[in-house]
């Protein structure tokens, strides 16, 4: 795309605007459009297509397809291809790799634009879950798993790189508050539509997946076509960077990692396998997850910003050992739910270690930094399935969980080690300090 010549008109207090390049450059709360009429009324139209509503539209886009697979595939796994413990376990982990590998995301960005590589990612999502339905096998459940995992995980990274960089640090937790929303009541819509195909519109899996991957495509397209070039603040390195001073946040995104997986893979199998929960009774469980977060995680972005990172983290894993001890040994149906639900509200407070590293992180690491992040994160996330699926599952479902809350220990652990101002030169409270010069 050429840019044609550019002049400047200044509107209101937060929107500059250059005429016929269409750029926005995310900088606090000023931005530059490019490719605008210099006709006043137009500007006004087009002053929605910000840096905060492409990440809101973002988020939106990928939980709809997500959604719809999550919530179909341990019925579809186990009904339509036969999977058992060790099948979904070696699933889980082939869903992981791709998270795994999220460092390269960097290299890929030598040649494309983090804006882009997102709206590609987007359609590689939707068409892995579109096709999903039309695999149903155990190799050919792996097949679509991945395609999908690619472009989930591929997203995810840069969404959050692209959020470091365009949002001011002042509003980054309530504008990661709002992404959380969107993202859940885009979901909520997913869930309803599985429960409504399945309960009235008699709809099989196919059908489901395949409308459910399509709506993400779209999504994609009419972010690609409606939104103008963003830039960030600052030339990110296009180099794998990991640097002493974020080592907490390293240690505390790998936890992050591993508890996830308990609720991912073995909390929903559970209420299926054990409590023999339907594919719309999980789909309906999901849908209560999502309506919970779509209310509370703006607020929790405030209170991040009120109370700080430090506190956020530290009752977040509190709640989680007692989450994970509960589903070690629960016996009522009922009760699985309801910890379920409290599980995924814990989702949430992912918000404050996006924040702590935004605060600490050099603006040119960002996304490196983010890439690299994903990787650890999945260090975990690849073995974990496999290896508890495999053996502990098999002796006993309470062995999974009872290793969740040790883990969620060690997590409450290190989140006393963030202080309660982070900053360069003050990531951590025990440990190694760097000088609060940016690296090179």
């Amino acid at each position: 795309m050429c840019d044609p010549p550019v002049s400047r008109i200044a509107v209101g207090v937060f929107v500059r605007v250059e005429v016929g390049s269409r750029r926005i450059t995310a900088r606090g709360h000023t931005h530059e459009i490019r490719g605008v009429s210099s006709d006043i009324t137009d500007v006004t139209k087009r002053g929605w297509r910000t840096p905060e509503m492409c990440l809101v539209l973002m988020a939106a886009a990928a939980p709809f397809s997500f959604s719809v697979w999550m919530a179909l595939l341990n019925n579809f796994a186990h009904d339509q291809a036969g999977f058992g413990g060790t099948e979904i376990g070696i699933l889980q982990s082939l869903r992981e790799v791709p998270g795994f590998l999220a460092f390269t995301a960097v290299f890929v960005l030598l040649i494309l634009r983090e804006q882009i590589f997102a709206v590609l990612s987007l359609g590689a999502l939707g068409l892995g879950v579109a096709l999903t339905g039309y695999f149903p096998s155990e190799y050919g459940l792996y097949f679509t798993t991945v395609l999908m995992s690619v472009g989930f995980h591929y997203f995810e990274t840069i969404q959050m790189s692209l959020s470091l960089q365009w949002l001011p640090k002042d509003i980054a937790p309530k504008a990661l508050g709002w992404q959380m929303s969107a993202k859940s009541v885009a979901s909520i819509a997913a869930f309803g539509f599985v429960w409504l195909g399945l309960e009235l519109l008699g709809l099989g899996f196919t059908w489901i997946y395949l409308i459910g991957g399509g709506v993400t495509i779209a999504l994609a397209l009419y972010i690609w076509t409606v939104f103008p070039r963003i830039d960030g603040h600052e030339v990110q390195h296009k180099k794998i960077i990991l640097r002493k001073r974020y080592w907490l946040y390293y240690a505390l995104t790998f936890m992050g990692g591993a508890r996830r997986q308990i609720f991912v893979v073995f909390a929903g199998f559970l209420l299926v396998s054990r409590f023999g929960y339907s594919a719309s009774e999980v789909a309906a469980l999901y849908l209560i997850n999502h309506v919970i977060t779509s209310f509370i995680a703006p607020l929790l972005g405030g209170l991040i910003t009120r109370f700080g990172e430090r506190n956020a983290l530290v009752f977040e894993y509190i709640g989680l050992i007692a989450v994970f001890t509960g589903y070690a040994f629960v016996e009522a149906p009922v009760v699985a739910a309801v910890l379920y639900v409290v599980d995924h509200l814990f989702f949430s407070f992912a918000i404050a270690q996006k924040s702590y590293i935004q605060k600490i992180a050099d603006a040119r690491d960002i996304a490196a930094t983010s890439s690299v992040s994903f990787s650890i994160n999945h260090i975990a996330a690849v073995v974990i399935p496999f290896v508890f699926g495999a053996f502990l599952w098999p002796v006993s479902p309470a062995y999974v969980f009872i290793a969740g809350a040790i883990m969620a220990g060690v997590s409450l652990v290190l989140s006393l080690n963030v202080p309660r101002t982070p900053m360069p030169g003050n990531e951590v409270v025990v440990g190694h300090r760097s000088s609060p010069v940016p690296a090179e």
